[in-house]
C-alpha cells in the first residue's frame, strides 16, 4: 500500500491543477445536483420491535379518531399571582383572552378551553355519570353507594383536572392542525409565542411545554466557528506557520462540504432523515483536520532529509497516508456498525458520517498534496516561529516527546498501575448509570419548557407529566356486560400497582378501551420505569383473567423502550466494532498484543468517561450540574465517535514506533523514536478535539453540555492517558514480544506495508545506524 500511495502523492503534487480542478468539479457538481434535484429531508423515523410503538398502532386501530401518540400537542401553563386564583378578575379575563387568541390561530385546532371552564365541565361530566349510574342501579333494583362513587370520582377528577386545588395554576392544552410534531413549523410556534407574550403582559405567569413547542430551528454555527478558530491557533503553534496552519482547515472544510452536499443530493433518489448531517459535519471536520495534520507533519519531517519536495510528499503520503487509510477504516467501521442498533436515524447518521469520513481520507491523500504542489516552497510561509529543534549528539531531534518517552521508560510498571487504578476508579459510577431520554423536566432551568414543567409538578405532582396509556383489546369478547366488566377489572388492576397515583378509563367502545395511568413519579425517575416493567410483567395474568389483550404506550413508555433498546444494543455494537477493528489492527501492526492493548485501553478510557459523566451529571458531584439521568444515546454515540478518534491516535503513534522497529531499532529506542516523530502531532490533534468538544459544556442545554463533557473527557483520557502513557509503558514491558505474530497467521494476512518498508529512503540507514540500543 505504501508504494501505491507514494506514487499517488507524487502524482497529485506534480499534476496539482488536475487534482484541484477535479475536486472543485466534484464539489460544484454535487452542489448543482443538491440545489436543483434535492428534496426535503425526512423528519420521520421508525423504531421496529418496540412494544410501546406497536401498542400505539393498536390504539389507532381500535380508536381511529383518538389523538395519536405523536400528535403535535402542547400545554400552556398559566399561574395567577400569589394569593389570587384564575377564576378571579382580572385573571379570568386574561385567560379568556389567551384562549380566544389561540382559537383564532389558523394552525391551532378549534375547541381550546380555559382551565376553569374545563375543570367545571369535567366535574359536571363525572357527576352526571354518577347520576346515570345511580338511576340505572335503582331501575334494576340494585344498591348503589353514592358516597363511594363520589370519593372515586374525586380521585379521578384530581388526576385529570386542568386546575390546581387552590385554583392558582391551570393548564391549557392545544393541538396544531398537523399530522405529527415534525410538521410543525417555526412560524406556527412563533404565533403561539406571540399569544403567550401578550398574556404575560396582563400579569399572568405563562409558560409552555410539550414536544410541539420544541425549537425547530437549526443550531447556530458559533460552536463550529469557535472550534475552527481554536484548531487554527493550535495548528499555527504546531507548525509555526500561518499558511501550514490553514491547509488542514481548508482541506477538512472542503471534505465536509462535499460530504454534506452528497448527503443532500441523495435526497433526489432516496429518503434521507434530517438528522443525517449532524454527525457527518462534526466528525468529518475532526478527522479531516487530523488526517491533514498528520500527513503535513510527516511532509515537513521528510524535508529534513531531502530537498526534493515531490519525493518528500510521496514518502509522506506513502507512510503517513497509509496510517490515515487504516485510521479512517476504523472510524468507518465504528460508524457503519451503528446500523446494528436498529433505529433508523442512528443508521442514517452512521452511514452519512462514514461517507464523509471516506471523503476526508481521499481529500487528505490527494487534495492536500495538490495544494502543496501549488504552493511549493511557500507551503510553510507566514512563519512567525522558525522550526529549529534541538539535536542530540547523534543528530537526532531532541524534543519533549523524546524526553517523555524516556521518562516513562524508567518505571513503566508504575505508570501502567497508576493508569489502570486511576481510570478504574473513575469508572466505578458506571454501575449506577441510569439512561433516559430528555424531557421538559430535564431542560435548562431558564427555558419555558422547564418553567412550565416545574409549575405543573408543584401544582399537580410529577406524575402529571409522565402519563401512560393502557390499551385494552376486547374484540374477542362478544357480551357487552362481560366487556364492561373486563374494562373495570383492567382499570382496577392498573390502579393497584405500586407508584400509581390514579388509573381511570379514558375511553371505551365495542372494540376496546383506553385506561389512563398517572404515576406518582416523573418520567425520568427510575420508579416510573419500574412501574412500566411491573405492568408488563402482569399483562399475561390480567389477559388470562379478562379475556382481553393489553399493552402500554404513551410518550413515557416509548421513551423508556427506546432507552432499553439502545442499552441492549450497546454490547452487540461494542463487540462488532472492537472485533472488526482488532482484525484490521492486526493487519496494520502485524502483532497480536499491540491491537489487544489498543482495544483494552480504549475500553478503559470509555468506562472512565462514562463514570465521570455519571458522577458529575447524574449524581450531581461538585454541584455544577443538577442530577438527572444520562441521555440514552450518549453511550453508544460516545463509543462510535471516540473509538474512531482513539484508533486514529493509536495508528498515528504506533506506526512510527513500528517503523523504527522494522528498520532495526531496539524495542526501547523504537518507542522513543516513535514519540520523537508523532507525540507532538497526536498532542496537537487531541488538543484540537478537546477544545472543540469542551466548548459545548458552556452552552445552556444540559444534553449538549453532557455530550460535550463526555466527548472532551474521552479524548483527554484516551489520547493523553491511554495513548501517551499506558500504551508506551506497556510496550516497554512487553519488549520484543509486543511484535509477536504466529507464523501461520503471518503467512495468511496480507502485508500492507504501512511503514513504507518497500520505499527507497537511503537516509534511514544512517538514521537507524546511529540509534543505540
Amino acid at each position: 500500500m505504501a508504494t501505491l500511495l507514494y506514487r499517488l502523492g507524487k502524482t497529485a503534487y506534480r499534476r496539482w491543477p488536475i487534482f484541484i480542478a477535479g475536486w472543485l468539479v466534484v464539489l460544484v457538481g454535487l452542489g448543482a445536483v443538491a440545489g436543483y434535484l434535492s428534496k426535503p429531508m425526512s423528519n420521520t423515523f421508525s423504531i421496529p420491535g418496540i412494544e410501546s410503538v406497536e401498542t400505539a398502532e393498536l390504539q389507532q386501530e381500535l380508536f381511529p379518531d383518538a389523538e395519536a401518540v405523536d400528535a403535535p400537542t402542547a400545554t400552556i401553563v398559566v399561574a395567577a399571582p400569589e394569593g389570587k386564583t384564575l377564576a378571579q378578575q382580572p385573571q379570568a379575563a386574561a385567560v379568556a383572552s389567551l384562549v380566544a387568541d389561540l382559537n383564532a390561530l389558523d394552525d391551532v385546532t378549534d375547541g381550546v378551553v380555559g382551565p376553569v371552564e374545563a375543570a367545571a365541565g369535567l366535574e359536571a361530566q363525572v357527576n352526571a355519570g354518577i347520576d346515570d349510574a345511580e338511576a340505572q342501579a335503582k331501575a334494576a333494583g340494585q344498591p348503589f353507594d353514592r358516597e363511594a362513587a363520589l370519593a372515586q370520582a374525586k380521585t379521578q377528577i384530581a388526576s385529570a383536572t386542568p386546575l390546581s386545588d387552590d385554583g392558582r395554576v391551570g393548564t391549557v392544552a392545544f393541538t396544531f392542525d398537523e399530522p405529527t410534531v415534525l410538521e410543525v413549523t417555526p412560524e406556527m410556534q412563533d404565533e403561539v409565542r406571540a399569544v403567550i407574550d401578550d398574556a404575560r403582559d396582563t400579569g399572568l405567569t405563562v409558560e409552555v411545554s410539550g414536544s410541539a413547542m420544541q425549537s425547530m430551528e437549526p443550531g447556530g454555527a458559533s460552536s463550529e466557528l469557535i472550534g475552527i478558530a481554536l484548531a487554527l491557533v493550535i495548528l499555527a503553534l504546531t507548525f509555526g506557520s500561518l499558511v501550514a496552519a490553514g491547509m488542514p482547515i481548508v482541506t477538512a472544510g472542503i471534505g465536509v462540504g462535499i460530504g454534506i452536499t452528497a448527503i443532500t443530493a441523495m435526497t433526489a433518489i432516496t429518503e434521507v432523515p434530517s438528522s443525517t448531517t449532524a454527525l457527518a459535519s462534526m466528525l468529518g471536520l475532526a478527522v479531516g483536520i487530523d488526517y491533514a495534520l498528520f500527513i503535513l507533519a510527516r511532509y515537513r519531517n521528510e524535508l529534513d532529509h531531502t530537498d526534493d519536495r515531490e519525493e518528500a510528499i510521496g514518502v509522506a503520503v506513502g507512510t503517513a497516508g497509509s496510517a490515515v487509510v487504516f485510521a479512517g477504516l476504523t472510524v468507518i467501521i465504528a460508524l457503519v456498525a451503528l446500523s446494528v442498533v436498529g433505529i433508523s436515524f442512528l443508521t442514517a447518521m452512521g452511514l452519512g458520517a462514514a461517507a464523509t469520513v471516506t471523503v476526508a481520507v481521499l481529500v487528505a491523500l490527494t487534495l492536500l498534496p495538490a495544494i502543496l504542489g501549488l504552493l511549493k516552497s511557500k507551503a510553510f510561509g507566514g512563519t512567525f516561529r522558525r522550526y529549529t529543534p534541538a539535536r542530540e549528539a547523534n543528530g537526532h531531534i531532541l524534543n519533549n516527546g523524546v524526553r517523555w518517552a524516556r521518562f516513562l521508560g524508567k518505571a513503566p510498571l508504575v505508570w501502567v498501575l497508576l493508569v489502570i487504578v486511576g481510570l478504574g476508579a473513575l469508572a466505578l459510577p458506571v454501575k449506577d448509570m441510569h439512561l433516559a431520554l430528555p424531557t421538559d423536566s430535564t431542560a435548562a432551568k431558564d427555558t419555558t419548557q422547564r418553567k412550565a414543567s416545574d409549575l405543573v409538578t408543584e401544582a399537580f405532582g410529577p406524575g402529571r407529566l409522565s402519563p401512560m396509556l393502557l390499551v385494552v383489546d376486547a374484540r374477542e369478547i362478544e357480551d357487552p356486560q362481560a366487556r364492561q366488566a373486563a374494562y373495570q377489572a383492567v382499570t382496577t388492576w392498573a390502579a393497584g400497582q405500586d407508584d400509581v397515583a390514579n388509573a381511570m378509563m379514558a375511553a371505551g367502545n365495542e372494540k376496546g378501551a383506553m385506561v389512563l395511568i398517572q404515576p406518582s413519579s416523573g418520567a425520568e425517575d427510575a420508579a416510573t420505569e419500574d412501574l412500566l416493567e411491573s405492568l408488563r410483567d402482569g399483562e399475561e395474568a390480567i389477559e388470562s383473567e379478562t379475556g382481553t389483550k393489553v399493552g402500554v404506550t404513551g410518550l413515557t413508555a416509548i421513551q423508556a423502550d427506546v432507552s432499553e433498546k439502545l442499552a441492549d444494543a450497546l454490547p452487540v455494537y461494542l463487540a462488532i466494532v472492537i472485533g472488526l477493528a482488532f482484525v484490521l489492527l492486526v493487519m496494520v501492526f502485524r502483532s497480536l498484543l499491540v491491537p489487544l492493548t489498543a482495544t483494552l485501553g480504549f475500553l478503559l478510557s470509555v468506562m472512565a468517561t462514562l463514570g465521570a459523566t455519571v458522577a458529575i451529571f447524574q449524581e450531581g458531584m461538585f454541584g455544577i450540574f443538577p442530577g438527572q439521568p444520562i441521555v440514552s444515546f450518549i453511550p453508544i454515540f460516545l463509543i462510535g465517535v471516540v473509538f474512531g478518534l482513539a484508533m486514529d491516535y493509536q495508528v498515528f503513534l504506533v506506526t512510527r514506533i513500528r517503523e523504527a522497529h522494522v528498520h532495526g531499532a531496539s524495542f526501547r529506542e523504537s518507542v522513543v523514536d516513535g514519540f520523537r516523530n508523532s507525540a507532538r502531532v497526536v498532542t496537537s490533534a487531541a488538543l484540537i478535539m478537546t477544545a472543540v468538544f469542551a466548548g459545548f459544556i458552556f452552552m445552556d442545554e444540559p444534553i449538549v453540555q453532557s455530550m460535550g463533557f463526555a466527548l472532551a473527557a474521552a479524548v483527554i483520557f484516551d489520547a493523553f492517558v491511554v495513548r501517551l502513557v499506558l500504551i508506551p509503558a506497556l510496550m516497554y514491558l512487553m519488549g520484543e514480544k509486543a511484535w509477536y505474530l504466529p507464523k501461520w497467521l503471518d503467512r495468511i494476512i496480507p502485508n500492507v506495508d504501512i511503514e513504507g518498508e518497500n520505499l527507497h529512503r537511503p537516509h534511514l540507514e544512517e538514521h537507524y545506524a546511529t540509534v543505540k540500543a
